[in-house]
């Protein structure tokens, strides 16, 4: 500021380069700076890209599905279980099943796991799974969002490696998604305890559900939606930084859609009788019976400071409407 304070824009210009050299973005507004930090580097490392944002990930969203299926799981630092849910995909999911593995700057362990000749790394469904590598910790949304930039199968299902399937716990998931008022299938569910306003805090597993019934969100344990909404109403939020919420807020995002944009009022037609139509029903989000072990998983996510904001997210996108319970 000194320095643009003088006219000095030569010197300002070469402070600037060295801020953002060192990781930092640097924002000029009016008299104002502000520094924030800057998208992690992608790095080349012994012949392997390792990424720094899902905008370096080449995509293939674009291009024609090659594939029924694909499993988005992002490994940190639990090598245990996330064997155990490629073990069981290798055993039950069908032939034409992608997997896409993002190794976000994993433990010794994990790393070592997902090495090309080490087991995890053997066929699921015809394919090798894609390893694909963070130059450094990113949040979880970001990181999720490096793997469904691979996506090439039809159908998308997130897996955190908390549940595994013990059969074929995909093809029920594609079929129910066949219904277009569908957005999105998965084997464990929230419902909410009266209609009204959503209040995500009152989410709530049911009691005894039934083989199928349709909830307010789902959870991220095994949750399928089509590629083409993914293109469509993503990427995920990379505020999430924690896994916690993220779940509920895809889900709802996937029911709501596309939301009309306000706009300015349009000049008198003579016809303002005539009711335009409404906007399309919100979408559903169906839980099935499926064939899934799974550990017990706490509801709902601790009160954290990353995770009660992921919560205010949730609250603070969807919390006023009333369509959603």
């Amino acid at each position: 500021m000194e320095a643009r304070a003088r006219r000095d824009w030569a010197a300002a210009d070469a402070l600037k380069a060295q801020i953002e050299a060192a990781g930092w973005r640097v924002t000029d507004s009016g008299r104002r700076s502000s520094v924030s930090p800057a998208a992690a580097t992608t790095l080349e490392v012994a012949g392997e890209l390792r990424y720094g944002s899902a905008a370096a990930v080449p995509s293939v969203l674009d291009e024609p599905a090659t594939a029924a299926w694909t499993v988005a799981i992002v490994a940190s630092e639990t090598p245990d279980r996330v064997s155990r849910l490629l073990a069981a995909l290798r055993a039950h999911a069908p032939g034409g099943t992608q997997v896409v593995v993002v190794a976000n700057d994993p433990s010794d362990s994990q790393a070592a796991a997902l090495q090309l000749a080490a087991p995890d790394r053997a066929p699921i469904g015809g394919s090798v799974p894609e390893v694909l590598r963070t130059s450094k910790r990113l949040g979880f949304a970001a990181a999720l969002n490096i793997g469904l930039r691979r996506a090439a199968g039809e159908v998308v299902l997130l897996a955190d490696g908390t549940a595994w399937p013990t059969g074929d716990a995909l093809s029920p998931l594609a079929a129910a998604l066949a219904a277009p008022a569908v957005a999105a299938a998965g084997g464990f569910g929230l419902v909410a305890p009266e209609q009204g306003p959503l209040r995500p805090n009152a989410l709530q597993r049911p009691d005894a559900p039934p083989a199928a019934q349709d909830v307010v969100a789902l959870e991220a344990g095994w949750l399928a939606f089509r590629r083409s909404d993914y293109r469509a109403l993503g990427p995920l939020d990379e505020h999430f930084l924690t896994p916690a919420w993220l779940d509920v807020w895809w889900t709802l995002r996937l029911r709501v859609g596309v939301e009309p944009k306000a706009e300015a009022e349009p000049p008198s037609t003579g016809n303002e009788g005539v009711d335009p139509g409404e906007p399309p029903p919100v979408r559903r989000a169906v839980r099935l019976e499926l064939p899934l072990a799974r550990e017990e998983v706490p509801w709902p996510p601790d009160r954290s400071r990353l995770n009660r904001r992921n919560m205010y997210r949730v609250l603070d996108r969807f919390g006023p409407r009333d369509d959603l319970a």
